[in-house]
C-alpha cells in the first residue's frame, strides 16, 4: 500500500507542476500504474461530477459571452469607486458574490485589476484587499450551490438524506463570517502604502505615470443583464430542487418510486440556461468557448476525471487497511480529517477533486456527515503554496509591488487571510452543526 501511495503522490506532484490539464492526465498515468502494475480494479469514473461541472461551465461561459460578466464587473467597479476607503472590506464581498453566483473562482480575474487600481488611488496598500479578495473567491466555492465541490459533496452524502440546504445553511454563514474576519485582520497587514519602500522606489522611477486600468464597456447592456438574470434564476431553481425533494420529478420503476437525482437536475437546468442565454441574447455559441471561464472549467473536468478516478481506485483497493490503521485515531479526534482535507487540497489545487478523493474515506471511517459539512471549508487550502492562477494574477495586477511572494515562499500576501478565513469558517461550521 505504501508503494502505491508513493506512485499516487508522485502523479499528483508532477501533474501540479505541469499545470493546465496536467493534473488530470497524470492521474490517468497513476491509475494505469495502479491497474496494470499493482492489479487494482479501477472504480467507475466520476462521470456525474464531470458532467455537472461541464453543464455549469457551459452556462457561465454563455453568460460571459453575452457580456454578463463584464456587466457584473462594471457594477463592482461602481461600488468600489463609490466607497474607496472601504475597499479592503468590500473587495472580498464582491469576489465572494461573483464566485457564489458563477460556481467558479476564475470569475475573480475580471475584478482583481479594479480592486488593485482603487486601492492604489486611495493610497491603501493593495496587498490588503487583493489578498483577502482572492481568498474570498476560494471560500465561496464551498458555499456556492452550483460549484463542483458542493455538488460532489452532496452526491457523496446523498445516502444520509442530506439535502443541498443542509450543506448551504452551514457553509454560507460560516464562510462569509470567516472571510469578514480575514478582511478585518487584513486591514493591518504591512506598512501604509506611502511608507512602503517598493512603492516609493516605483514612484521615483515614474512607474505610475499615465498608467490606468480601463474596464471595457458593456456592448449590449440589456443582453448582459438578461444573461445574468437567467443564470441567477437557474441557480435559484437548483437550490429549490436541492432543498425540497418533493419538487423533483419522480418515476415509477419496477413498482418503486424513484426521485430524479440532483446531478441530472443540475445538468438539465444549467444546459437549458446556457441555451436560453444564447437564444435570447443572440450570442454566438463559438464565442462562449473563447472566454476565460470555459477553458478554466474544462481543465477542472479533466482534473476530476484523472485525479478523482485514481484516488477512488486507490482508496477502494486499500480501504480495509486504511480504515484499520487510522479509524481509532480519527474517531477520537475527527478534526484531524480536516487537516487531511487541507493538505490534500494543497496537492490537488481543486476543491472538487479533494472532496472526491478524501470524503469517501471519511464516510468509511464513520465520521458524521454533518462533521464533514463543517470541515468542508478545509478544502480551500490551495492558497498555501502561492502558484494558483488567481494568486499569481493578483500579484501581477498590483503595480505597487506590495502583493508578493516573500523570501521564504510561504511568507506571502495570501497566507494570513487564508489561514484566518479557513480556520474561522471551520470553527463556525462546527458550532453551527450543533445549533441548526
Amino acid at each position: 500500500m505504501i508503494l502505491q501511495l508513493l506512485f499516487v503522490l508522485t502523479a499528483i506532484i508532477i501533474g501540479a507542476r505541469l499545470g493546465g490539464i496536467g493534473l488530470g492526465v497524470m492521474g490517468g498515468v497513476g491509475l494505469g500504474i495502479l491497474t496494470f502494475v499493482f492489479g487494482l480494479q479501477p472504480t467507475a469514473p466520476p462521470i456525474d461530477v464531470m458532467l455537472m461541472i461541464a453543464a455549469v461551465i457551459s452556462a457561465a461561459s454563455c453568460m460571459q459571452a453575452a457580456g454578463g460578466l463584464d456587466y457584473m464587473v462594471k457594477l463592482a467597479e461602481k461600488l468600489l469607486r463609490k466607497n474607496p476607503s472601504q475597499v479592503t472590506i468590500l473587495s472580498p464581498i464582491v469576489t465572494y458574490l461573483f464566485t457564489f453566483v458563477a460556481g467558479t473562482g476564475h470569475v475573480a480575474y475580471s475584478v482583481l485589476p479594479v480592486i488593485a487600481e482603487v486601492a492604489t488611488e486611495t493610497k491603501i496598500r493593495p496587498e490588503r484587499p487583493l489578498g483577502i479578495a482572492v481568498i474570498a473567491s476560494q471560500q465561496a466555492i464551498t458555499a456556492s450551490p452550483i460549484s463542483a465541490a458542493t455538488v460532489a459533496l452532496l452526491g457523496l452524502l446523498a445516502g444520509f438524506d442530506i439535502t443541498l440546504f443542509d450543506i448551504l445553511k452551514i457553509t454560507i454563514p460560516a464562510t462569509i463570517l470567516g472571510v469578514l474576519v480575514g478582511a478585518f485582520c487584513s486591514m493591518r497587514i504591512g506598512k501604509e502604502l506611502i511608507d512602503d519602500p517598493e512603492y516609493q522606489k516605483r514612484m521615483a522611477e515614474g512607474y505610475f505615470n499615465g498608467r490606468k486600468v480601463k474596464i471595457d464597456d458593456v456592448k449590449n447592456k440589456r443582453h448582459a443583464m438578461l444573461s445574468v438574470l437567467i443564470f441567477i434564476l437557474a441557480t435559484a431553481f437548483i437550490v429549490l430542487f436541492g432543498s425540497f425533494e418533493g419538487m423533483r420529478p419522480s418515476f415509477l420503476i419496477d413498482g418503486k418510486t424513484v426521485t430524479l437525482g440532483m446531478s441530472a437536475i443540475i445538468e438539465i437546468i444549467m444546459l437549458s440556461a446556457a441555451a436560453i442565454i444564447l437564444l435570447v441574447t443572440k450570442t454566438d455559441g463559438i464565442k462562449a468557448t473563447q472566454g476565460s471561464v470555459f477553458p478554466a472549467g474544462m481543465q477542472a473536468v479533466i482534473a476530476i476525471f484523472g485525479i478523482a478516478w485514481m484516488g477512488d481506485t486507490f482508496l477502494n483497493g486499500n480501504m480495509s487497511q486504511l480504515t484499520a490503521s487510522i479509524e481509532g485515531i480519527v474517531r477520537q479526534m475527527p478534526w484531524l480529517f480536516g487537516i487531511a482535507l487541507f493538505v490534500m487540497s494543497i496537492l490537488l489545487y481543486s476543491q472538487a477533486a479533494t472532496v472526491r478523493a478524501l470524503v469517501p474515506l471519511g464516510i468509511a471511517l464513520g465520521i458524521s456527515p454533518y462533521m464533514l459539512i463543517a470541515m468542508f471549508p478545509a478544502v480551500n487550502g490551495y492558497f498555501f503554496i502561492p502558484n494558483y492562477p488567481t494568486v499569481v494574477a493578483a500579484i501581477n495586477f498590483d503595480r505597487t509591488g506590495t502583493t508578493r511572494i516573500g523570501k521564504y515562499i510561504l511568507n506571502h500576501s495570501f497566507m494570513m487571510p487564508g489561514i484566518v478565513s479557513t480556520v474561522v469558517a471551520i470553527a463556525l461550521g462546527l458550532l453551527f452543526i450543533q445549533i441548526f
